[in-house]
C-alpha cells in the first residue's frame, strides 16, 4: 500500500447525512431517550434512496387504560393545582414541546415517536367520574389537555376528551381548556354552556403568525390564521378567550411577539401570557437539531440569547424563573408584554381562581371498575 492509496481511503470515508426535515413532522429523528442503555447509529447499508426516506413514517394509537386520571401539582408558576391529559404523545409535533422527555418513561423516543407513538386514555370519561365521587375530592378548575393537546388530530375519531367535557358539564365543575386546535370549535355547545355559569375559559396558543414558521414549529396544528378564527368564534359566544404565547423563542418568534397580540386581542382574546423557551432533558438536543436544519445560520445566535436567559446554561428548571426566564433579555421580554397589556387593554390570564367552584354537584352514576388491561394496538 503505497501513500496515495492510505489519502484516498482516509478522504473516501463514508460521511453520514445530516437530519433532514420530515414533512408533516417536527422532529428529525429519533433521539435516544435518557433511560435506554444502549443507543443506535443510522449506517447506510447501501440500500437508502431518498425518495423513500421518511415516507413510511405512520401515526400509531395504542389504547391505554389508565389507573387514575386527575394529576396534582404544588408549582408556583402554574395558576392550577389539577391538569387531566387524555392522551400521551401528540401528533401535532411542536419541536419545542416540554413534555417530549415523558415518552422516555415509556422506553420511547422523546423524538419522532412521541409524535408517532401515541396513547390514547379511553377510560378517562370512567375514571373522572370515580374520581369526582370520592368523599374527599377537593373542587379546584381543572386543566385540560396541559402536558399534550386534548384535541389533537386522533380525538376527531376517539372523542376522549368530549367525554371528559361532558362529565364536567354534567357535574358543573370548572374546567379551562388549553390548545392550538380548531377541533375545539366541536365541543363549543358544551363550553358555552358551561362558560355561561363561569365554569370554563379558554386558552388559545399562538406562537407565530408567520405559516411558514408554523409549519416548520408545529406541522400537524392548525395555522395561526385559523385560531385567530377561534379566538374570535370564542369570543363571540360568549366564552373567555385569551391568546398564549409560548413558547418565545429568540430570533425565530420573538420579534413578533406585540403582533401576535395585538391580532388575538383584535379577534376578540380578553387576556394574554407567555412563556420562555424551555429545553428540558431531550428537548435541547431536539431542539438544536432542528434549529441546525431549519436555521442554520442563525443557530448560534439563538442558543447564545437562550443561555444569556437561563443564567450562562441550556435550561435550569428552577421554580420561578423556569417560565419566563432571567437576566437583562428575559426582563426585557417582561416589559415588552406589560407595555402592550397595558396598550391593548387587557389584562395577564390567570382566570383560573376566578371560575366558580361552588355549583359541583357529585356525579350521579359511577361507571363499575374493569379489571385493568394490558395495551392494545390499532392502526
Amino acid at each position: 500500500m503505497n501513500s496515495d492509496d492510505f489519502d484516498l481511503i482516509q478522504t473516501d470515508q463514508w460521511i453520514p447525512p445530516k437530519p433532514q426535515a420530515i414533512k408533516g413532522r417536527g422532529a428529525v429523528s429519533n433521539i435516544t431517550g435518557r433511560f435506554e442503555t444502549q443507543e443506535t447509529d443510522w449506517v447506510d447499508d447501501g440500500w437508502h434512496r431518498e425518495d423513500e426516506a421518511d415516507s413510511r413514517i405512520q401515526t400509531q394509537i395504542h389504547i391505554e387504560t389508565a389507573k387514575s386520571i386527575l394529576s396534582h401539582n404544588q408549582s408556583p408558576d402554574l395558576p392550577f393545582s389539577t391538569s387531566l391529559n387524555p392522551y400521551r404523545g401528540c401528533e401535532h409535533g411542536c419541536i419545542y414541546c416540554f413534555a417530549r422527555p415523558t415518552h422516555a418513561y415509556l422506553g420511547l423516543s422523546p423524538g419522532l415517536d412521541f409524535e408517532t407513538q401515541l396513547f390514547a386514555k379511553t377510560n378517562a370519561a370512567d375514571l373522572l367520574r370515580r374520581e369526582l365521587a370520592q368523599a374527599n375530592h377537593q373542587v379546584s378548575p381543572i386543566a385540560l389537555g396541559v402536558n399534550t393537546d386534548a384535541y389533537q388530530p386522533c380525538e376527531r375519531q376517539l372523542g376522549i376528551t368530549r367525554q371528559v367535557l361532558q362529565v364536567l358539564q354534567e357535574c358543573r365543575h370548572p374546567v379551562g381548556l388549553i390548545t392550538k386546535s380548531s377541533l375545539i370549535e366541536r365541543d363549543i355547545d358544551i363550553i358555552s354552556d358551561m362558560a355561561r355559569d363561569n365554569l370554563a375559559i379558554v386558552a388559545i396558543t399562538i406562537t407565530t403568525l408567520d405559516h411558514q414558521v408554523s409549519r416548520q414549529l408545529e406541522p400537524r396544528a392548525a395555522s395561526p390564521t385559523r385560531r385567530l378564527q377561534i379566538i374570535e368564534r370564542f369570543a363571540k359566544a360568549g366564552i373567555p378567550v385569551s391568546v398564549s404565547v409560548a413558547p418565545i423563542i429568540p430570533f425565530v418568534t420573538e420579534q413578533e411577539l406585540e403582533k401576535v397580540f395585538t391580532a388575538a386581542v383584535n379577534a376578540g382574546a380578553k387576556a394574554a401570557g407567555y412563556t420562555i423557551l424551555r429545553l428540558p432533558h431531550e428537548v435541547n438536543p431536539l431542539f438544536q437539531e432542528w434549529l441546525a436544519t431549519h436555521f442554520p445560520e442563525r443557530a448560534e445566535r439563538v442558543m447564545n440569547r437562550v443561555r444569556d436567559m437561563r443564567g450562562g446554561k441550556d435550561y435550569k428548571a428552577e421554580f420561578g424563573s423556569r417560565m419566563r426566564g432571567e437576566g437583562v433579555w428575559a426582563d426585557l421580554i417582561r416589559q415588552r408584554f406589560l407595555k402592550t397589556l397595558k396598550r391593548l387593554g387587557i389584562i395577564h390570564h390567570g382566570r383560573f381562581n376566578q371560575l366558580d367552584c361552588n355549583l359541583f354537584r357529585k356525579p350521579q352514576f359511577i361507571p363499575a371498575k374493569k379489571d385493568e388491561e394490558q395495551l392494545d394496538l390499532f392502526g
